[in-house]
């Protein structure tokens, strides 16, 4: 006669189960985390958005040291930003025209002249200069004689042209304000861009026209990668409550199946029990015999 197998129960894992508390606890500061990180970039993405939407040339002017130096790179917050300098023109031979310079409906040259900055250093014992724009003129003829002795000027900055063929260096005509290509031209310390005189005191006495300013460009994609960022976060967020839930999921249906647990009296009480049957059973075979 076969033992009885003892009977089975299976364990129930609830969602508030004490075996669940560290997973809980787990995804409450994955998810917290990332959706803080999402916001913050966030908030950086609408700053730089901020930054690029803001008309510059409307901005208060500030001295030129106080937004670009010499050997530092050209930034966004330095474009189209009005700034004043002090300093004295460098001699006439080193002016460049610009060629392909439009203005009211007529292609033409802008005359371009560093200007020695008032106590600014260069590198390389090289003076530092800001290429500035003097005017325009329908022509390129002779470089007209520069302004001596100290001159104030206020300028909106702009960054040098990324384009050009190249500089012809009998007529100094170039085809852009190619910075790069005209530190070799000049015997300066460039600054990373140049500005466009809208004041000068004394006032130049060149007879060009005042060069007009370029409109100020936005950029479509400023603080494009912090909202990439954000998002990137965020899905992060989501995959930490995914995965919290298949792991939970997973230990309520591995709770399993266990052996009931029986008193060890009452499993001898069932023993004693089996052998007595067993014993008349035995005692029935015997007189049938």
């Amino acid at each position: 006669m076969s033992t009885p197998s003892a009977p089975t129960t299976r364990a129930r894992v609830g969602w508030l189960s004490p075996r669940l508390w560290g997973l809980h606890a787990l995804v409450v500061v994955a998810v917290t985390f990332t959706v803080f990180m999402g916001l913050w970039q966030m908030g950086v993405y609408d700053d730089r958005r901020a930054e690029a939407e803001t008309d510059q040339t409307t901005a208060s002017v500030v001295p030129l040291q106080d937004v670009l130096g010499p050997d530092e790179p050209f930034t966004t917050t330095a474009a189209s930003r009005t700034v004043a300098l002090t300093g004295t023109f460098a001699p006439a031979e080193r002016q460049v025209w610009v060629s392909g310079r439009e203005q009211s409906g007529r292609d033409g040259y802008w005359l371009l002249a560093p200007v020695l900055v008032d106590e600014v250093a260069g590198a390389s014992d090289r003076p530092a200069a800001l290429l500035v724009v003097r005017g325009w003129s329908p022509d390129a003829g002779a470089l007209p004689p520069v302004p001596e002795g100290d001159v104030a000027l206020e300028v909106v900055l702009q960054p040098g042209d990324a384009r050009g063929t190249g500089f012809d260096e009998e007529t100094r005509v170039i085809d852009g304000v190619r910075i790069p290509r005209l530190v070799n031209v000049v015997p300066y310390d460039l600054y990373g861009g140049y500005g466009i005189v809208t004041a000068q005191t004394p006032a130049d006495g060149a007879g060009l026209a005042p060069a007009e300013v370029p409109e100020q460009t936005q950029d479509g994609t400023a603080g494009l990668r912090n909202l990439l960022y954000a998002i990137e976060w965020w899905i992060f967020g989501a995959f930490a409550l995914f995965m919290w839930w298949r792991m939970c999921l997973d230990l309520r249906r591995e709770g399993g199946v266990v052996q009931a647990r029986v008193p060890a009296a009452k499993r001898a009480a069932q023993e004693a029990a089996r052998a007595r049957a067993r014993a008349r059973d035995d005692e029935r075979s015997s007189a049938l015999r």
